[in-house]
C-alpha cells in the first residue's frame, strides 16, 4: 500500500461531522491491489475503515459508479447475501476530489489464486461450496423488498449488456484485435431469447473479490459493487465459470487449465453449474457456450479499458498496464468457447 493523495485532515473533519461516534484524526494507506476505483485504508481514532473512490481524470459514461456501489450495500444490509456496513456517500467533488464513499473495515483472508494453494483440499472444496452458496443468495434477493426495484432495467439484458460493452469497447479501443470482432458479431447473430430471469447481480463475482473469514472457509463480505444491476443471472455465474477455461500459468488472469481440480478438491465446471441449479431449482442451462462467451467478451472490454487508463496515467494499479495487455487473450478464449 502506498500514501494516498487525500488532505487528511479535511478528509478527517468532513467524516466526523457526517458520521455519527466517527473521530479522527485520520491517515490513509492506498490499497494497490485493485484496477479500477481507488480504494483506500482509512485508520481513524474510532477505529479502522474503507473508502471508496471514483478515480481522477477524464472517465468513461457509467464507469466507477461507486454511489451505486453505496446504494447496493446498504439495500443487502439485511439479506443472507454478506457486505461490508456502509457508512456515508459523499457526492461533493470538493472534499477530496471526487465522489467516495465510506464503509466498514472486515479483517480476513482474501484468495488471489483460483487453485488456492495456501489451503487444504477439503477447504478448497469448502470456499468453492461457499462461493456458490453465496451466488445463489444474491441470486434470489428480492429486489422490491429491497428497494432495488429500479435498479437496472429488466428484460432483454444480453441485448442491452452488448450494446453498452461494444460501446465501452470502442470508446477505448487502441488497436484492432480480430477475436474481439469476431466475438462481437457472433454474440450479437446468437443472443438468445429473452427468458424474462431478472435478478440482482454481481458484475464481477469472482474470488478475490470475496473477504473470507480469517481461519473458516465461510465468507464474510462480497466486496466491489459498481457493475451491479438487475439482469440475467447466468451472466455472474458464467463470469465465474471463465475460470475453468483460462490457463493455471497464465501470469496476468490465473485459472483452473491444466490443473488436476479433483486432487485439488476442487469442483469441474459442470460440476459447480449443476450444483447452483439445485439451489436455484432450476434444470440444465441452455445455451451455455454463449453465455460464456460474452462473459469474456465483456471481460476484455473491461481490461481494454484499464489498458487505455494506463497509457493516459490515471489508472489505479501498478498492475494496469500488464492487465490491459489481457484484452486479447480473453477474447481469443472467448472465440474458443463458441464450441461448447
Amino acid at each position: 500500500m502506498q500514501p494516498a493523495a487525500i488532505d487528511e485532515k479535511v478528509l478527517g473533519d468532513y467524516l466526523q461531522a457526517q458520521i455519527k461516534n466517527f473521530k479522527g484524526p485520520v491517515s490513509l494507506k492506498k490499497f494497490s491491489v485493485g484496477q479500477s476505483n481507488p480504494t483506500y485504508l482509512v485508520s481513524a481514532a474510532s477505529g479502522h475503515y474503507v473508502l471508496r473512490r471514483k478515480p481522477m481524470g477524464q472517465l468513461l459514461k457509467s464507469a466507477h459508479a461507486v454511489d451505486r456501489e453505496f446504494r447496493v450495500i446498504s439495500a443487502l444490509q439485511n439479506t443472507a447475501v454478506p457486505v461490508p456496513k456502509p457508512y456515508h456517500l459523499c457526492e461533493d467533488d470538493r472534499v477530496i476530489g471526487s465522489m467516495f464513499y465510506l464503509m466498514e473495515y472486515v479483517p480476513g483472508r482474501i484468495f488471489w489464486e483460483p487453485a488456492l494453494p495456501e489451503v487444504t483440499p477439503s477447504d478448497r472444496t469448502a470456499i468453492y461450496d461457499q462461493m456458490n452458496r453465496v451466488l445463489v443468495a444474491l441470486h434470489s434477493v428480492d429486489v422490491e423488498a429491497a428497494g432495488l426495484a429500479d435498479f437496472g432495467r429488466p428484460g432483454s439484458y444480453y441485448e442491452r449488456q452488448l450494446d453498452r460493452w461494444v460501446k465501452q469497447y470502442r470508446a477505448s479501443e487502441t488497436e484492432t484485435i480480430e477475436a474481439m470482432e469476431q466475438l462481437i458479431t457472433w454474440l450479437q447473430e446468437n443472443t438468445p431469447e429473452d427468458d424474462a430471469r431478472v435478478s440482482l447481480v454481481h458484475g464481477d463475482f469472482r474470488l478475490d473479490n470475496m473477504i473470507f473469514h480469517p481461519r473458516e472457509p465461510r465468507v464474510l463480505a462480497l466486496l466491489d459493487w459498481e457493475l451491479s444491476t438487475l439482469g440475467h443471472p447466468y451472466a455472474d455465474l458464467a463470469y465465474q465459470c471463465m475460470q475453468w477455461r483460462m490457463p493455471s500459468d497464465n501470469p496476468g488472469l490465473q485459472g483452473l487449465g491444466g490443473l488436476n481440480r479433483t486432487s485439488l478438491g476442487i469442483p469441474e465446471e459442470d460440476e459447480y453449474v449443476a450444483q447452483y441449479c439445485e439451489r436455484m431449482g432450476i434444470g440444465v442451462i441452455p445455451n451455455w457456450p454463449f453465455y460464456i462467451a460474452f462473459c469474456f467478451f465483456r471481460m476484455a472490454a473491461i481490461v481494454q479499458g484499464i489498458k487505455k487508463r494506463a497509457l493516459e496515467g490515471t489508472a489505479s494499479s501498478p498492475q494496469a498496464k500488464t492487465m490491459g495487455e489481457m484484452a486479447r487473450p480473453l477474447a481469443e478464449w472467448g472465440v474458443t468457447a463458441l464450441s461448447g
